[in-house]
């Protein structure tokens, strides 16, 4: 949520600044969940890439359009690589 007012909608972050605190509040807690699980596993679907990891990345790796910060979160910095480094991955920018 915090990125599309701060990225997508003109004067968002005015018009949503009295949200914006829960909004981290709750993308932290869930950062938090995903840097725990990734201590222990390269994957959020099992043991190999999958639709939990297709699903996660698409928010996450545009987390900072929403001021997250992810240095804190070396766990899932390396997952984002690991999912930028799969066969067919094509960027959010990419034309054809």
């Amino acid at each position: 949520m915090a990125r599309a007012w701060l990225h997508l909608v003109p004067g968002g972050r005015d018009k949503a600044a009295d949200r914006l605190a829960g909004w981290h509040e709750g993308g932290y807690k869930a950062l938090g969940v995903m840097e725990r699980h990734l201590g222990a596993a390269d994957w959020f679907s099992g043991s190999a890439y999958g639709v939990a990891d297709i699903a996660l990345y698409a928010y996450t790796h545009v987390a900072e359009d929403g001021d997250f910060d992810l240095s804190a979160y070396p766990g899932i910095r390396r997952w984002l690589d690991r999912v930028r480094g799969e066969p067919g991955h094509v960027r959010m920018d990419w034309r054809p």
